[in-house]
């Protein structure tokens, strides 16, 4: 394990399935595997390690889904968010990067799964940025803005995301 952290929260979109991680977190890095891609729907998918004893669900559970005989991984069975890669009987778990409240909070170190790595992967920082403030939406940006059911970035007491 790497970091030392006094504690990490996160969970999916819709804020059904939530956690805490309470020590250290290790391994943080970008999986390239197409296994990963998929699960994610991405070109790879960023992993954060803890301990299962330092990690809990604090609302909901996840779903689970067996990708391999060993491994299985837990996404939001109400909105779809991936959350969790983990070996089965191991004492591991790994949570998704992006599922943290703070992404910043950890930096990847590594990445694996090169095999499985895009060709244009190298070329992405060098596309053209568009802020996400760009009004090309149906009904516009303002209209996600007041329309929006996400989660927000940090524990809430209650939530409920209803169907608009």
């Amino acid at each position: 394990m790497a970091d030392k952290l006094s504690e990490l929260t996160g969970g999916c979109q819709c804020g059904a399935v939530r956690y805490r991680v309470t020590g250290e977190v290790g391994y943080p890095h970008l999986c390239h595997c197409r296994m990963c891609q998929k699960a994610s729907g991405n070109f790879f998918l960023p992993l954060i390690g803890a301990a299962k004893d330092e990690f809990h669900w604090t609302r909901g559970e996840p779903s689970w889904f067996h990708s391999s005989k060993p491994v299985r991984r837990g996404f939001c069975g109400n909105c779809g968010t991936p959350l969790s890669f983990e070996t089965v009987g191991d004492d591991y778990i790994a949570f998704t990067h992006g599922s943290l409240d703070d992404v910043a909070a950890v930096t990847p170190v590594e990445q694996s799964g090169v095999e499985g790595r895009v060709p244009f992967y190298a070329g992405l920082f060098s596309l053209r940025e568009t802020p996400s403030s760009r009004d090309d939406l149906p009904g516009g940006i303002k209209d996600v803005a007041t329309t929006n059911r996400q989660h927000p970035d940090h524990d809430t007491e209650n939530w409920s995301c209803e169907a608009i």
